[in-house]
């Protein structure tokens, strides 16, 4: 099978990067060094290819009221331009399809950014749910097509300063907005670029959406300007010190949200319907999403280990890895719901049973170390 390629993919081998199949994209899991990746984002500033995910745009007049029956969260509560929120897309079961983010423009556009393997069955339920409402919602995914759109999240905390460096005419009109929270400018250079101040690193910096046909220029330009590139390697241990799901790891279309620290992203208060609320009330929750911290040696935390509680209650990890920033083997797990914040549990590694505390995510967060 042939792989697919982001615009930067020459920009990535002309570096040097270790190329890896990642989800059917050929994508880029480090330049070198991934320690050196992941505390160049800690302490100073890194860049990330994030092509692969898809930009969507939703336009017409009925959009607000079809995001308000497609999403969990609650698109009402988007009413300044530039406004984003994260959201799970259920399934009828109850199920998360995809988790993503929602960009509200005017009454007549809102923008998703869904994620990279979904994409494809994201655009055809979002489809199939615009035929089956009768809502008359024009759909665009920005990936391929005849405007295809780039993403690079420049992260840590000189990264707004280097991308104003870069994109000095998206300053006056970014550097006001607060974090989820994004502006569309007209660059001399680059063309319509979208500078959202979002990210997956738990440090500040700007998700960048423009031009496909921009994209070495403006990867280059990062460069020169001393942004450290960074690859999906670096990617994850930053994510998961931050406490971030990554889809088709800690949680997808068999999994209650609810049960994967997600309960922030749904809106189950107000009258609203939307699909998948009926199911998602009927299951509740019943499992907690915490992290660990390993307090033995003799192994690294990995997905699908067992833990057993005090009580002898069992649960999960869904992700895990080796800590740069702490320094210590950590993970996010699903448990059981007596287990409490500070508890001890037992992690099932190979033949042994190691110690390890239960805490309260994130890890860390603007280069703070927030755990002991």
């Amino acid at each position: 099978m042939t792989l697919q390629a982001t615009p930067l993919n020459s920009a990535h081998r002309a570096a040097g990067a270790k190329m890896v199949d990642f989800g059917g994209w050929d994508m880029p899991v480090n330049y070198g060094s991934q320690i050196e990746e992941h505390h160049a984002v800690r302490t100073d500033v890194g860049m990330f290819d994030v092509s692969h995910m898809c930009v969507v745009d939703l336009e017409g007049a009925n959009v607000r009221a079809f995001l308000r029956g497609l999403l969990a969260n609650n698109v009402d509560k988007l009413q300044v331009p530039g406004k984003a929120l994260y959201s799970c897309m259920l399934n009828p079961q109850g199920f998360v399809i995809d988790d993503l983010i929602v960009y509200f423009f005017s009454e007549n556009w809102f923008r998703l950014v869904v994620n990279a393997g979904t994409a494809v069955g994201d655009v055809a339920w979002i489809e199939a749910q615009n035929a089956a409402t009768g809502s008359g919602v024009k759909i665009t995914q920005r990936r391929d097509g005849n405007e295809p759109m780039a993403l690079i999240a420049v992260q840590g905390p000189n990264a707004r300063a280097k991308v104003w460096e870069v994109l000095p005419t998206t300053k006056a009109a970014s550097e006001q907005i607060k974090p989820f929270n994004a502006v569309i400018v007209k660059d001399t250079a680059f063309g319509e670029v979208m500078v959202a101040r979002t990210g997956y690193t738990g440090e500040d910096g700007f998700e960048i959406a423009f031009p496909a046909a921009q994209a070495e220029a403006l990867w280059n330009a990062l460069l020169a300007a001393g942004v450290k590139p960074a690859g999906l390697g670096a990617r994850d241990t930053l994510r998961l010190e931050a406490g971030m799901n990554l889809y088709g790891q800690d949680m997808d279309d068999t999994v209650n949200p609810l049960d994967a620290g997600l309960a922030w992203t749904i809106d189950l208060v107000s009258e609203r319907d939307f699909i998948g609320k009926g199911a998602l009330q009927k299951m509740g929750q019943n499992a907690q999403y915490v992290g660990l911290i390993l307090r033995e040696k003799g192994g690294i935390l990995r997905a699908h280990q067992k833990i057993i509680s005090a009580s002898g209650s069992e649960g999960e990890i869904t992700s895990g890895t080796f800590s740069p920033t702490m320094q210590q083997a950590i993970a996010l797990a699903r448990v059981p719901m007596d287990v409490a914040v500070g508890d001890n549990v037992q992690v099932e590694i190979r033949d042994k049973r190691l110690a390890a505390t239960v805490i309260k995510l994130p890890f860390v967060r603007n280069g703070k170390i927030l755990v002991a």
